[in-house]
């Protein structure tokens, strides 16, 4: 399932096979088969936005980050956790600067930041929607079941 939805969001995100290539042998130890792919997005710091580039790849399980050097094209692991240990989920959509910004806390007490750039500002509203779909309660009906509901959601 993780490789029949990862290869149509890398080409959505705009990513090169040799750039695929170089990311599926971490994302494959850090992703369970059975697990689609929702999301694969380039981002970057929002407090350094000329720093280097990482690569989100969100499944309905897992969060995971990588950050590749630019010289040697090495890939460190950034962030690997699943959704239910991640706390304070936000994501705040600027149609005016074509980008989403995420932010969560992992584990450790960390807050995450990033920023997820897109090439045109409609865009933006598909990534809040996938974002609120991942990580908004379920609601059925007007009734509330809890055990339908998130463990991330902050909302």
């Amino acid at each position: 399932m993780f490789s029949r939805t990862f290869l149509p969001a890398t080409s959505e995100a705009g990513l090169t096979m040799p750039t695929v290539s170089r990311h599926m042998p971490v994302l494959r130890r850090c992703i369970e088969h059975d697990d689609p792919a929702v999301l694969v997005a380039r981002c970057v710091r929002p407090d350094r936005p000329l720093g280097r580039e990482y690569l989100m790849v969100l499944t309905y399980r897992r969060l995971v980050l990588t950050q590749e050097s630019w010289l040697t094209h090495r890939l460190r692991l950034h962030l690997n956790t699943e959704l239910r240990h991640l706390g304070n989920v936000v994501w705040h959509p600027d149609q005016r600067l074509s980008a989403v910004e995420f932010a969560a806390t992992a584990v450790d007490g960390i807050r995450e930041r990033f920023l997820v750039k897109v090439n045109h500002p409609k865009q933006v509203w598909h990534l809040d929607a996938l974002f609120s779909h991942v990580f908004k309660p379920r609601v059925l009906g007007a009734q509330r079941n809890d055990s339908l509901l998130s463990p991330v959601g902050a909302f």
